[in-house]
């Protein structure tokens, strides 16, 4: 069944391709750039961190040798952080053992930090031509429709025979082309979630789903975990014009990013003024602030916030709790600041990752 798709879907996507930046040239570094970035991220929302990512680092060896904070604030919005940290590491990697390039060997890729089947795949097929299969959500989604398979696509082992099936019938002249054109279709017509358009697939003469009514039932998927709920309470620190924030710990959720202090559990005001008095501060106004939350992969952080300002104090500058002061417009430029933050950081008057670039 699957043979059939070949010709049909690589001339669909002869005519139907995206023009992409990352599709400019096939250099490795800029494939497995936007492979990264793009994994559980819009590409629409990816393309101007791709063409600031690759502005400031152009090669594997600027990435190797970037400073962490340089480039945690160039990945600041798109959240993952430690994609972008074993990307370093791998880039290391390619300097000490390869030059600086990247190996045309499928196994010797999948060494490298950070790179799995899946981009190991899209780089060794599009930027080599190897016949290797990328199959992510998109490749899973439409070929458990052709098949009108009911296997739970979040299973190793189904991915594992799909890449199996797939790899047989990529054509050894258009690895690559035909690759992005399966995710291609995944991205734009095989849609999830009742949105599929089905009248404009090239597949479907031949899609079992389609032609037995089950698009909307594929593909099955085994109901995830509930997500664990923690209540914070956010502060923003205000001493005149400058704004605290501390280091998180190397280790853990958002590892050594920068955050604006905050405290488990929701505390009310008083609590508030009691607890900054006892970090050896002088509050002179409290505001509460909206409530926000943010969805972490398997954590979600119910926030409520306080504006706060203090009096100015010698020793403002010591570092209490870990923190420290510094202009609101620094913090904007040079410490990464978690997206989790976003609607807190407002009221330090910057804004954080792709949006202080839109409003600028």
């Amino acid at each position: 069944m699957l043979e059939q798709i070949v010709k049909p879907l690589l001339s669909w996507y002869d005519g139907h391709a995206r023009v992409l930046p990352w599709r400019e040239n096939r250099s490795p570094y800029r494939i497995w750039v936007s492979e990264i970035m793009l994994q559980q991220t819009r590409v629409e929302a990816v393309k101007p961190y791709f063409e600031r990512f690759l502005k400031a680092l152009p090669d594997v060896a600027a990435l190797a040798k970037c400073p962490e904070d340089e480039l945690l604030k160039l990945w600041e919005g798109l959240g993952y952080y430690n994609r972008v940290r074993n990307m370093q590491k791998a880039a290391q990697m390619l300097m000490e053992e390869y030059k600086g390039q990247f190996p045309e060997d499928y196994k010797k890729l999948l060494l490298l930090p950070g790179i799995g089947h899946y981009t190991a795949g899209a780089i060794g097929s599009i930027a080599f031509g190897l016949r290797v299969p990328a199959v992510d959500g998109n490749v899973l989604r439409v070929v458990s429709r052709v098949k009108a398979s009911y296997e739970d696509i979040l299973k190793q082992s189904v991915k594992t025979a799909m890449e199996e099936e797939v790899q047989k019938i990529i054509p050894a002249d258009r690895a690559g082309d035909f690759n992005q054109a399966l995710m291609e279709l995944g991205a734009t017509v095989c849609v999830p979630n009742g949105k599929a358009r089905c009248s404009e697939c090239p597949l479907s003469f031949t899609c079992q789903a389609y032609q037995k009514g089950l698009v909307e039932e594929l593909p099955k998927k085994k109901g995830k975990k509930e997500r664990r709920l923690e209540k914070r309470t956010v502060l923003v620190l205000r001493e005149g014009e400058r704004v605290a924030i501390r280091k998180r710990p190397k280790k853990g959720l958002l590892a050594g990013l920068y955050e604006l202090p905050n405290i488990e559990g929701h505390l009310g005001e008083e609590e508030i003024l009691s607890q900054l008095k006892a970090w050896g501060f002088a509050p002179l106004r409290i505001q509460p602030l909206a409530d926000a939350k943010h969805i972490f992969s398997h954590v979600e952080w119910q926030m409520i916030g306080y504006v706060v300002s203090l009096e100015e104090m010698d020793d403002m500058d010591s570092q209490k709790e870990g923190m420290f002061f510094i202009d609101a417009k620094e913090t904007e430029e040079k410490y990464p600041i978690p997206a989790a933050f976003a609607a807190y950081a407002r009221y330090m008057d910057i804004v954080l990752g792709q949006e202080k670039y839109e409003e600028r």
